[in-house]
């Protein structure tokens, strides 16, 4: 029996690809492609593992927070509010999204480098939970606004330890010269905390850093927490606030690849748990109420999109592309980032992958790729491909590149599909052009 990287995938008595027991043959026929295909149950599972070991580790109040960026629709945070966890935002658009999906407002935090006046306006006309600060006109801002409303906005402000993760560049956001947050290093950490203690309608709640993303090893973190904890002692003594509630974000890491290690995020939480909890000992400071913000690591694994095969072009004594019917419109992370996929000739996901190719998109773009010099089963026009561990920073980075309206999504929930997004239609291309 064939192993995939996706645990909720097997070969069915076809030899057709399967996820949550469906066959993924039948699901490209039914809906067509491409065609983006998520697994409710296993997004509730990874939401609850969150859920119990925070709660077991870091003790009542605590909980994860869904980083809705990773993948923003009504409903995803419909299965987040009944599995009982929060979620953060970074856009007006994600608290829109949310809201009218019945989520409760109070339970989201607001994120973001250069949040505007209307954002803010927006925001706390719907009670938003908490605010994460990134700089001093926010600060002020929230301060303002909070004041017109006749409320104390609670926030926490978005601190830099100093951390480098050794991930992606452009998915690092922990170090000093790092877009967001306030470096310790700097004192700007500690200007902003005494700053935001000063103003008459912010409560501070406490401190919120985040040191990147697909992170595999734990340390990172660790030495985050540790940083942070001591920040908090730091700031007690200096001006007698404690902190109520660290947020440490997110960025533990996803297996997109067999070669990727198993990262047990179980584990991981009592590790963290447990150093802080020595540190708060030694520092003579109460625990704080610890928040994290896992995005990818809750959706990525549930998820695979799937695509019709095209062509298949052999260049002689060079290379072979395989070309599909989506590409960086509904997945620019190749583009973006050479981000690793495992792939599958879903419908001959028994045979051998011996064809060496690269996956081409449709776009009229040479670097509209899925991936280069990979192996597959023989394709042939008509095939359907699948690419694994797709959840997360595809659909929400879908575009209309090239005028091509986005894809379907199908959930699938105790093996029975339905529609949660519909396959956008060319009315929609120019629904709102004059």
């Amino acid at each position: 029996m064939a192993e995939f990287v996706m645990d909720n995938c097997s070969v069915n008595e076809n030899g057709h690809l399967t996820v949550a027991g469906v066959d993924t043959v039948e699901l490209a026929r039914r809906y067509g492609t491409p065609l983006m295909v998520l697994d409710e149950n296993k997004i509730r599972s990874i939401a609850r593992v969150y859920k119990e070991a925070m709660r077991k580790y870091f003790g009542e109040g605590s909980m994860p927070l869904f980083a809705s960026k990773a993948l923003s629709f009504t409903g995803i945070y419909r299965i987040m509010a009944e599995e009982g966890i929060g979620s953060d935002a970074v856009s007006s658009g994600e608290i829109y999204t949310a809201k009218n999906a019945g989520f409760d407002i109070s339970k989201m935090v607001f994120h973001g480098n250069n949040k505007t006046d209307a954002d803010i306006e927006y925001a706390i006309s719907l009670g938003i939970g908490r605010f994460v600060v990134d700089g001093d006109e926010e600060l002020e801002a929230v301060n303002e606004i909070a004041g017109r409303h006749g409320i104390k906005q609670r926030i926490e402000l978005r601190i830099t330890p100093g951390i480098d993760p050794h991930t992606h560049k452009a998915i690092s956001t922990g170090r000093v010269d790092s877009k967001f947050g306030n470096a310790i290093a700097t004192g700007q950490a500690e200007k902003i905390t005494v700053k935001a203690l000063s103003l008459p309608n912010i409560e501070l709640m406490g401190f919120h850093c985040h040191i990147g993303s697909q992170i595999f090893e734990v340390e990172p973190f660790v030495q985050a927490a540790e940083i942070m904890m001591k920040y908090i002692a730091d700031i007690k003594k200096k001006t007698g606030f404690t902190a109520k509630e660290l947020n440490l974000g997110g960025g533990f890491g996803v297996r997109y690849v067999k070669e990727h290690p198993y990262f047990d995020y179980g584990q991981a939480i009592k590790t963290l748990a447990d150093k802080m909890k020595r540190i708060a000992s030694i520092s003579g400071i109460a625990m704080p109420i610890v928040f994290m913000e896992p995005g990818r690591s809750m959706v990525a694994s549930a998820g695979l999109t799937l695509y019709t095969v095209g062509s298949v072009k052999r260049i002689p004594d060079m290379k072979n592309y395989v070309s599909v019917d989506g590409g960086m419109t509904d997945n620019p992370r190749y583009a973006l980032y050479q981000s690793q996929y495992e792939m599958v000739i879903a419908n001959k996901a028994d045979k051998k992958a011996d064809f060496a190719c690269s996956v081409a998109g449709r776009c009229c773009e040479s670097g509209d790729l899925l991936a280069e010099n990979i192996m597959l089963q023989g394709a042939e026009k008509g095939d359907v491909l699948a690419v694994l561990v797709t959840g997360a920073y595809n659909y929400a980075m879908a575009s209309n590149y090239n005028r091509i309206p986005r894809p379907e999504l199908v959930m699938i929930r105790d093996g029975e599909p339905y529609v949660a997004i519909k396959r956008e239609s060319f009315e929609d291309l120019i629904r709102n052009e004059i």
